[in-house]
């Protein structure tokens, strides 16, 4: 018999209750593998759970030799401690596979969880920047684009960092954030019609804050039948996006500016097609800055993310913008499903977050709250109504593909969360 059914039912349900926990704070991607990943790894310590999950809590129940006991969980979900999904894989593994105990693998877990950041402060800020000037040919492929970024991506990094030490702030920091690039952008960088709108120069700097992760997520949910999560995933993330609108608006009142300047309008491009390229290699590397990813890990997410960009371009051109969002999010998820069931590879949500970012599913959101505001109705509800359709594509495409890439059986463990 395995040490591991030896194991006491309180020392069990605890390590699996600090598992769910780990997991439900991690959950940024969703929430739908919690419940193998526990209930695969209970089996393998003599016990049977049952976990019933809301995006930030989780009620789980342990079975062990004829005991019972129900544990209720917090936690708010998020994907900022990336380093941490990729160590919990092999430690799930190694418990699934009977080669550690639950005193061992508790001691583990617990290392994990007061692990310190992989990158110190300064190198996270810099992330920041990286992540948000990579996305900014996205908005205005030019010079002026780029350079007004590198500003205020600055300035939306520093509160960002600032917030890791005090918590307090993170509750705001999306309306501060976004007041604050307001007013620069407003005052500093478009005072000029020539360089675009005002929009436009923001958006990459508040990209960081925008919930397009949680937005399609909450729509994979619901897609995949997990229905109240997904609505209250889909309700978190309209109220970060609300936020950032908010907080662009205050920044115009601010300044005396009239909403009316919130046109959305491109500045004619300038820049070659090599910055272009070399975009997406300074988006990804400041990615994993940015979400304590580690940096062996960076070759492997730039073929995921060209990968991605070249899916989503020549589809596009062959079907349209839908059906190549569409076909992007279907690849990627095939081919992170696949990867992810080799033991030595990273778990899915570390794979899929760079490719899935280059689909900018949360900055027409954005765009079309503030064109709105600008009293340009037409334009802003074309924007709202491309940002449902294009998250219903980016949701069931990646649904779809994870879907045609599983073999029959698939052990929870080689996720990992």
């Amino acid at each position: 018999m395995r040490p591991d059914t030896e194991a006491a039912p309180d020392d069990v349900a605890a390590f699996l209750a600090r598992l769910t926990g780990l997991l439900l704070r991690s959950s940024g991607e969703g929430a739908a593998l919690i419940e193998r990943t526990v209930r695969h790894t209970a089996r393998a310590l003599g016990a049977d759970a049952s976990v019933l999950l809301v995006p930030d809590g989780a009620a789980l129940t342990v079975s062990t030799r004829g005991d019972s006991r129900t544990v209720t969980l917090r936690g708010f979900p998020e994907v900022f401690r990336l380093d941490r999904v990729v160590a919990l894989k092999p430690l799930v593994q190694d418990v699934g596979a009977g080669r550690i105990g639950v005193a061992e693998a508790d001691r583990r877990l617990a290392a994990i969880e007061s692990s310190r950041p992989p990158y110190p402060w300064w190198l996270k800020l810099l992330g920041i920047v990286l992540f948000t000037l990579g996305f900014a040919p996205l908005m205005q492929s030019t010079w002026y684009e780029v350079g007004a970024t590198a500003v205020l991506g600055t300035v939306a990094a520093a509160p960002a960092v600032t917030a890791d030490r005090i918590p307090r702030l993170a509750t705001v920091l999306p309306l501060v954030v976004s007041a604050t690039v307001s007013v620069i952008t407003v005052e500093v960088f478009a005072r000029d019609a020539s360089h675009g709108g005002p929009v436009l120069l923001m958006l990459p700097a508040l990209f960081f804050f925008v919930p397009g992760d949680y937005l399609s997520a909450a729509a994979a949910e619901l897609a995949a039948g997990y229905t109240t999560t997904g609505a209250i995933r889909l309700v978190y993330s309209a109220f970060l996006l609300v936020q950032l609108y908010v907080g662009v608006l205050l920044g115009l009142f601010l300044t005396g500016t009239s909403t009316r300047a919130l046109f959305d309008i491109a500045a004619a491009s300038d820049l070659p097609r090599w910055a272009l390229f070399l975009s997406w290699i300074v988006f990804t590397v400041g990615t994993l800055l940015a979400f304590a990813v580690p940096f062996r890990l960076l070759g492997l997410l730039l073929v995921l993310v060209y990968l991605t960009v070249a899916v989503q371009s020549l589809a596009t051109k062959a079907i349209g913008e839908t059906g190549g969002t569409f076909a992007a999010a279907a690849v990627l998820a095939a081919v992170t499903a696949r990867l992810t069931l080799r033991p030595h590879q990273p778990p899915r949500l570390v794979l899929l977050l760079p490719g899935f970012f280059t689909l900018t599913v949360g900055s027409l959101g954005m765009r079309g709250l503030t064109t709105l505001a600008g009293g340009y109705v037409i334009e802003g509800f074309r924007d709202l109504l491309k940002l449902v359709t294009i998250v219903t594509a980016i949701a069931v495409g990646l649904v779809f593909g994870a879907a045609l890439a599983q073999p029959r059986v698939t052990s929870p463990s080689a996720e990992g969360g």
